[in-house]
Protein backbone atom coordinates (compact mmCIF):
# COMPACT_ATOMS: atom_id res chain seq x y z
CA UNK A 1 0.00 0.00 0.00
CA UNK A 2 1.73 3.92 -0.74
CA UNK A 3 2.35 5.83 1.62
CA UNK A 4 0.03 8.67 1.85
CA UNK A 5 1.42 12.18 1.26
CA UNK A 6 2.00 14.79 3.77
CA UNK A 7 -0.21 17.51 3.59
CA UNK A 8 0.86 21.23 2.38
CA UNK A 9 1.31 23.77 4.74
CA UNK A 10 -1.61 25.45 5.87
CA UNK A 11 -3.73 22.15 5.38
CA UNK A 12 -5.13 20.49 8.17
CA UNK A 13 -4.70 16.75 8.82
CA UNK A 14 -6.70 14.66 11.03
CA UNK A 15 -5.18 11.46 12.90
CA UNK A 16 -6.82 9.25 15.05
CA UNK A 17 -8.90 10.13 18.16
CA UNK A 18 -7.31 10.93 21.27
CA UNK A 19 -8.77 8.96 24.69
CA UNK A 20 -10.12 11.39 26.96
CA UNK A 21 -8.06 12.09 30.60
CA UNK A 22 -10.95 10.35 32.14
CA UNK A 23 -11.38 7.16 29.76
CA UNK A 24 -15.06 8.13 28.65
CA UNK A 25 -15.00 9.15 25.29
CA UNK A 26 -12.76 10.06 22.26
CA UNK A 27 -11.48 13.85 21.01
CA UNK A 28 -10.94 14.14 17.45
CA UNK A 29 -7.54 15.81 16.70
CA UNK A 30 -6.31 17.95 13.87
CA UNK A 31 -3.43 18.76 13.14
CA UNK A 32 -2.37 22.22 11.11
CA UNK A 33 0.62 22.72 9.54
CA UNK A 34 2.21 26.05 8.57
CA UNK A 35 4.78 27.68 6.93
CA UNK A 36 4.99 30.56 8.76
CA UNK A 37 5.70 28.45 12.22
CA UNK A 38 9.58 27.51 11.87
CA UNK A 39 10.55 25.52 15.29
CA UNK A 40 7.50 25.75 17.67
CA UNK A 41 4.68 23.29 18.15
CA UNK A 42 1.42 24.10 20.35
CA UNK A 43 -1.98 22.94 21.06
CA UNK A 44 -5.11 23.64 22.39
CA UNK A 45 -8.65 22.21 22.63
CA UNK A 46 -11.39 23.74 20.71
CA UNK A 47 -15.00 21.91 21.69
CA UNK A 48 -14.37 18.26 21.24
CA UNK A 49 -11.43 18.52 19.47
CA UNK A 50 -7.76 19.09 20.04
CA UNK A 51 -5.75 21.61 17.66
CA UNK A 52 -1.79 20.80 17.42
CA UNK A 53 -0.16 23.51 15.54
CA UNK A 54 2.93 22.89 13.58
CA UNK A 55 5.66 23.82 11.05
CA UNK A 56 5.31 22.55 7.59
CA UNK A 57 8.68 21.06 7.07
CA UNK A 58 8.17 18.28 9.90
CA UNK A 59 8.35 14.72 9.02
CA UNK A 60 5.32 12.24 9.79
CA UNK A 61 7.42 10.58 12.57
CA UNK A 62 8.26 14.29 13.55
CA UNK A 63 4.65 14.91 13.38
CA UNK A 64 3.71 11.67 15.40
CA UNK A 65 6.12 12.45 17.90
CA UNK A 66 5.00 16.11 18.42
CA UNK A 67 1.11 14.74 18.78
CA UNK A 68 2.34 12.63 21.33
CA UNK A 69 4.29 15.21 23.73
CA UNK A 70 1.38 17.66 23.89
CA UNK A 71 -1.00 15.41 24.28
CA UNK A 72 0.36 14.77 27.37
CA UNK A 73 0.84 17.94 28.13
CA UNK A 74 -2.37 19.11 27.66
CA UNK A 75 -3.63 16.34 30.12
CA UNK A 76 -1.27 17.21 32.54
CA UNK A 77 -2.45 20.72 32.63
CA UNK A 78 -5.61 19.85 32.99
CA UNK A 79 -5.44 17.43 35.74
CA UNK A 80 -3.74 20.21 37.48
CA UNK A 81 -6.55 23.16 36.98
CA UNK A 82 -9.62 20.22 37.23
CA UNK A 83 -10.62 20.96 41.04
CA UNK A 84 -12.04 17.36 42.69
CA UNK A 85 -15.63 17.80 44.69
CA UNK A 86 -14.31 19.27 47.66
CA UNK A 87 -13.09 22.50 45.57
CA UNK A 88 -16.38 22.55 43.69
CA UNK A 89 -18.32 22.41 47.34
CA UNK A 90 -15.70 25.73 48.00
CA UNK A 91 -15.88 27.41 44.32
CA UNK A 92 -19.52 26.66 45.10
CA UNK A 93 -19.53 28.66 48.46
CA UNK A 94 -17.69 31.57 46.89
CA UNK A 95 -19.62 31.90 44.38
CA UNK A 96 -22.70 31.83 46.44
CA UNK A 97 -21.43 34.69 48.57
CA UNK A 98 -20.62 36.96 45.44
CA UNK A 99 -23.39 36.35 43.54
CA UNK A 100 -26.47 34.74 46.03
CA UNK A 101 -25.37 36.97 49.10
CA UNK A 102 -24.60 33.16 50.67
CA UNK A 103 -28.24 32.44 50.19
CA UNK A 104 -27.90 29.28 48.15
CA UNK A 105 -26.29 26.69 50.31
CA UNK A 106 -25.55 23.21 48.95
CA UNK A 107 -24.89 20.43 51.32
CA UNK A 108 -23.11 18.68 48.46
CA UNK A 109 -21.25 19.56 45.24
CA UNK A 110 -19.21 16.98 42.96
CA UNK A 111 -18.83 15.10 39.44
CA UNK A 112 -20.93 12.68 37.68
CA UNK A 113 -20.33 10.69 35.23
CA UNK A 114 -23.86 9.78 34.15
CA UNK A 115 -24.93 13.11 32.78
CA UNK A 116 -24.59 12.96 29.20
CA UNK A 117 -27.87 15.09 28.30
CA UNK A 118 -27.24 18.04 30.43
CA UNK A 119 -24.31 19.99 32.44
CA UNK A 120 -25.45 20.07 35.61
CA UNK A 121 -27.85 18.82 37.96
CA UNK A 122 -29.61 19.88 41.10
CA UNK A 123 -31.95 18.62 43.71
CA UNK A 124 -33.20 21.73 45.99
CA UNK A 125 -34.86 19.56 48.63
CA UNK A 126 -31.40 17.68 49.18
CA UNK A 127 -29.23 20.26 48.55
CA UNK A 128 -26.93 18.32 46.07
CA UNK A 129 -25.76 19.89 42.98
CA UNK A 130 -24.19 17.84 40.47
CA UNK A 131 -22.15 18.49 37.57
CA UNK A 132 -21.24 16.56 34.67
CA UNK A 133 -17.61 15.29 34.12
CA UNK A 134 -17.75 16.45 30.29
CA UNK A 135 -17.36 20.14 31.86
CA UNK A 136 -14.12 19.07 32.93
CA UNK A 137 -11.29 20.78 30.87
CA UNK A 138 -13.46 24.00 29.98
CA UNK A 139 -12.88 27.22 30.94
CA UNK A 140 -13.21 28.17 34.25
CA UNK A 141 -15.96 30.97 33.62
CA UNK A 142 -18.00 28.12 31.91
CA UNK A 143 -17.93 25.68 34.85
CA UNK A 144 -18.86 28.83 37.25
CA UNK A 145 -22.07 29.65 35.11
CA UNK A 146 -23.29 25.88 35.72
CA UNK A 147 -22.50 26.25 39.36
CA UNK A 148 -24.34 29.81 39.28
CA UNK A 149 -26.85 28.08 37.40
CA UNK A 150 -27.39 24.84 39.89
CA UNK A 151 -26.82 27.31 43.16
CA UNK A 152 -29.68 29.53 41.48
CA UNK A 153 -31.81 26.13 41.56
CA UNK A 154 -31.64 26.21 45.26
CA UNK A 155 -33.37 29.46 45.55
CA UNK A 156 -35.78 29.13 42.62
CA UNK A 157 -36.41 25.61 41.17
CA UNK A 158 -38.16 26.36 37.75
CA UNK A 159 -36.78 28.09 34.84
CA UNK A 160 -39.44 30.95 34.88
CA UNK A 161 -38.68 34.69 34.90
CA UNK A 162 -37.14 34.67 38.90
CA UNK A 163 -34.81 31.96 37.86
CA UNK A 164 -33.37 34.02 34.87
CA UNK A 165 -33.09 36.84 36.64
CA UNK A 166 -31.66 35.60 39.62
CA UNK A 167 -28.96 34.10 37.41
CA UNK A 168 -28.21 37.91 35.68
CA UNK A 169 -26.20 38.47 38.68
CA UNK A 170 -23.31 36.18 37.09
CA UNK A 171 -21.50 38.60 34.54
CA UNK A 172 -20.44 35.94 32.29
CA UNK A 173 -23.96 33.81 31.66
CA UNK A 174 -24.23 34.89 27.94
CA UNK A 175 -20.74 34.16 26.87
CA UNK A 176 -20.29 30.77 28.95
CA UNK A 177 -24.30 29.82 27.52
CA UNK A 178 -22.81 30.34 24.06
CA UNK A 179 -19.92 28.25 24.99
CA UNK A 180 -21.97 25.65 25.93
CA UNK A 181 -24.71 25.84 22.73
CA UNK A 182 -21.43 25.54 20.62
CA UNK A 183 -19.67 22.70 21.81
CA UNK A 184 -23.61 20.82 21.68
CA UNK A 185 -23.60 22.22 18.12
CA UNK A 186 -20.08 20.85 16.96
CA UNK A 187 -21.37 17.48 18.61
CA UNK A 188 -24.09 17.44 16.08
CA UNK A 189 -22.05 18.30 13.03
CA UNK A 190 -21.56 15.41 10.72
CA UNK A 191 -18.90 12.97 10.11
CA UNK A 192 -16.75 13.61 7.25
CA UNK A 193 -15.94 9.89 6.00
CA UNK A 194 -12.99 9.69 4.02
CA UNK A 195 -10.51 12.08 6.58
CA UNK A 196 -7.35 11.09 7.17
CA UNK A 197 -6.83 7.93 10.07
CA UNK A 198 -10.22 7.67 10.18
Amino acid sequence: MPAEPSPRAGQPSRGAPEQSPDGTAARAIEVRRSARRRRTVSAYREGDRTVILIPARMSEAEERRWVTVMLDKLAAQENKRVPGDAELTARAERLSAQYFDGRARPATVRWVTNQNTRWGSCTPAEGSIRLSHRLKGMPEYVIDYVLCHELAHLLVPGHGPDFWRLLESYPRTERARGYLEGVVAASRLPHVPGARGE
